[in-house]
């Protein structure tokens, strides 16, 4: 494909390339319909190239035939750059002028979670933990702080997960930090495993997966740049939507936020550091919703659709204000009876006529909040009579969570109009007594029915709303904890899956070792102890593989004079020969007699140290 067709597809390519976007979607679970076109058709043509395919058609052939190519195109879209520190300058600003203050105004017994979006290869994750630990100190961040590190790119979270380095990858860490928070290993250097524990590594696909929630500090670097304008707006509402009211957002140098500034303010914006617009919890899942996101998980649609409507259906008029002093719901009853709308939803309470007429309910709110006991108004007056309704009696309730947090209060107007009428019109009667007895009696049954059916009605509605709400609670601890776990018992998985692979690797090895020597094979330690012997050294001496591990090299009764081979054995062990060897008169397992040729040289570690010797043992001449 020339350069000039990179730039401009035909309408056949077009639909070729689309085709293409869904096989691999389909078949590979990697969704890049969210991506720049431009960009992507770019990538993509490159590795075209470089495997000698003329079309978008012939690369899908290839695909379906080389599964081995879907790695290498990958690699190739997925451009995995990062690095310790990168864009120092925003790091240390981060370190010096924001984590601070963020971790200040947390409570000391309060969690940290901290979530790196499009981590690669993990350099991002470990650098959170590293500005961390030098504020807080190793132990507090061990007990405190949770990093998530996500990718779309499994091979990369591997890389991450192992924690493994190279000095070249080291080259922008200060000295001091790479000696505090790296330990050698071999010629490379792992990530210390007390604050690696702090660290958790999941696939997770921004555009379409369900965001981690509750983060106090949300690292996305140079990932929206990537996504168009439609899905980068539907990523930064699921980002407002993980982030905690005083949370932080770090960007990279590449990605500006000038058009989403009702989600978050610039903090510093040469170092990409914003902070988030606190929002309602109305106005928050309408951003979420006019961002093509997803329902929240903590609470479906449906069921808090059918709250709505539960709400609605009560004929009490009702207002909810939330703590934090705006009006949260308004249904139908208190909307038809004080001219409210839904556009007042979210709005200052206070400044609503419906906060002092028909009585003055900002000081009762006020009162209320502070005591969190429920207050009765009672007999209030209704000038506006057209309805029949003259008099309400106020019901003002606090809401809290099962935790006892107040997250706002319920102010329900209950139409005790009729009472009121009841009660005048049996100061006239008194008048007439004998004339009003019938009347009276069934005014009194209507009264006692009326009573009946309004505490059923504001009963129902008490448990319906502590039910909801209860249930509301028990999602969201369910859904943090599930997903905590899951996180955690991937990691482990995934370690645990590692090591038994690698221990698999390394046993089947050393067995192939032992089956391929021709000749018998003594491994001992220093304190001449039998570590290994092998099949062939069962076969000439007679004592079998079971029994040989742990004794003594030189105690053994076998047809070879080991007390000849002690002097040989010290000279190695004490590294003043690196290889011996002697011709012994030995004597077979099953008596006959030959001549043993044995080679001694030493067993040495990758830190050059003599752990033992190896007696290589093969009959001389052969």
């Amino acid at each position: 494909m020339t350069e000039e067709a990179e730039e401009t597809l035909t309408s056949v390519e077009r639909e070729d390339f689309e085709e293409l976007l869904e096989y691999l979607k389909r078949n590979r679970g990697f969704d890049f319909t969210g991506y720049k076109r431009a960009s992507l058709v770019r990538r993509v043509t490159a590795r075209m190239r470089s495997v000698g395919a003329e079309s978008f058609r012939e690369y899908l052939d290839l695909l379906q035939v080389d599964p081995g190519e879907f790695t290498a195109l990958f690699d190739n879209i997925l451009i995995n750059v990062t690095a310790f520190f990168r864009d120092a300058p925003a790091w240390e600003f981060l370190r010096s002028d924001v984590l601070p203050g963020l971790l200040a105004a947390k409570d000391p017994s309060e969690p940290i979670r901290v979530w790196s979006a499009g981590c690669a290869t993990g350099e991002e994750a470990y650098t959170l933990a590293i500005a961390l630990a030098e504020i807080l100190g190793v132990d507090e961040t061990r007990q405190r702080v949770k990093i998530y590190g996500t990718d779309v790119d499994e091979a990369a979270l591997t890389v991450a997960r192992h924690a493994t380095y190279s000095p070249k990858a080291l080259a922008g860490v200060p000295e001091r930090l790479v000696e505090t928070y790296f330990e050698r290993f071999g010629a490379n250097f792992i990530f210390r495993k007390d604050l690696r524990r702090t660290v958790i590594f999941g696939r997770h696909d921004l555009v379409h997966a369900a965001p981690i929630s509750h983060i106090d500090l949300l690292v996305c670097r140079n990932t929206l740049m990537y996504l168009n304008s439609e899905t980068q707006a539907r990523v930064l509402a699921r980002l407002h939507f993980a982030v905690e009211d005083g949370g932080i957002l770090f960007l990279g140098k590449a990605e500006m936020l000038l058009s989403h500034g009702s989600l978050f303010a610039p903090i510093d914006l040469k170092r990409r550091i914003f902070a988030k617009v606190p929002k309602g919890v109305r106005e928050r899942l309408s951003v979420i919703n006019d961002g093509g996101g997803y329902e929240p998980l903590e609470y479906p649609l449906s069921y808090r659709r059918a709250r709505e409507i539960a709400v609605d259906a009560v004929p009490s008029p009702m207002v909810v204000v939330h703590s934090t002093g705006a009006v949260a719901m308004v249904n139908a009853a208190a909307r038809r009876q004080f001219g409210l709308s839904g556009r007042d939803v979210g709005r200052p309470f206070q400044d609503l006529e419906i906060s002092y007429r028909p009585a003055e309910l900002r000081s009762a709110l006020e009162q209320v909040v502070k005591e969190q006991r429920p207050l009765l108004l009672e007999q209030i007056s209704w000038a506006d009579g057209s309805d029949g309704i003259d008099c309400f009696d106020i019901h003002v309730v606090p809401l809290a969570d099962a935790g006892g947090v107040a997250v706002g209060v319920a102010v329900t107007f209950i139409d005790v109009s009729l009472p009121r009428r009841l009660h005048e019109a049996l100061e006239h009667s008194n008048r007439d007594l004998e004339t009003a007895y019938e009347e009276l009696q069934s005014t009194n049954e209507e009264l006692e029915t009326t009573n009946e059916e309004l505490q059923s009605t504001i009963e129902e509605l008490e448990t319906t709303n502590e039910e909801l709400q209860s249930t509301n609670e028990e999602l969201e601890t369910m859904n943090a904890e599930l997903q905590s776990t899951n996180e955690e018992l991937q990691t482990i998985n995934d370690e645990l899956r590692m090591r038994t692979g690698e221990l698999d690797e390394a046993n089947d090895f050393l067995e192939s070792l032992l089956i391929s020597q021709a000749g018998g094979l003594v491994v001992i330690d220093r304190e001449l102890r039998i570590s290994v012997w092998n099949d062939r050294s069962a076969e000439l001496w007679g004592l079998r593989i079971e029994e040989a591990p742990g004794q003594h090299f030189l105690n053994i009764d076998i047809g070879l004079p080991v007390e000849e081979l002690r002097p040989l054995i010290r000279a190695v062990l004490a590294g003043d020969s690196e290889r011996e060897t002697v011709d012994l008169e030995a004597t077979h397992r099953r008596g006959r007699e030959f001549r043993c040729r044995i080679v001694v040289p030493p067993l040495i570690n990758r830190a050059r140290q003599i752990r033992g010797v190896i007696l290589l043992m093969e009959e001389a001449g052969s």
